[in-house]
């Protein structure tokens, strides 16, 4: 149970680093607060408001994902290398196809498609 504990307390600590010092991740957590919210509001079917919560989240997900990769690269060393630079845009690369993911959910939900 004491592992359970401290790893729920680890992951806290993780979110809590990551709103204090990634813009990114203050922006994607308002935006999946107002994602949520409105899909939670907005008449849409039940499977379009599940689809959309799930990808809200999973903005969170790759956005963790991203800042530890980030964190990883950065704490390696300060020199530029192609593997580094590599990691750090497919990490983007990553947040960017989700977000393209997101908004054809969206847009797919209003028009009525879900």
């Amino acid at each position: 149970m004491k592992r359970i504990i401290n790893a729920f307390l680890y992951s806290l600590q993780g979110l809590a680093a990551a709103w204090r010092d990634e813009a990114a991740f203050r922006q994607v957590a308002l935006l999946a607060i107002i994602g949520i919210v409105a899909a939670c509001f907005l008449p849409l079917s039940a499977i379009a408001r599940v689809l959309l919560i799930g990808a809200h989240g999973l903005t969170l997900v790759v956005e963790l994902l991203n800042t530890a990769i980030e964190a990883a690269i950065d704490r390696i060393g300060e020199e530029r290398h192609p593997l580094s630079k590599k990691a750090k845009d497919c990490g983007s690369a990553t947040q960017m196809v989700m977000l393209i993911l997101l908004i054809a959910l969206w847009v797919t939900a209003l028009c009525g498609g879900i």
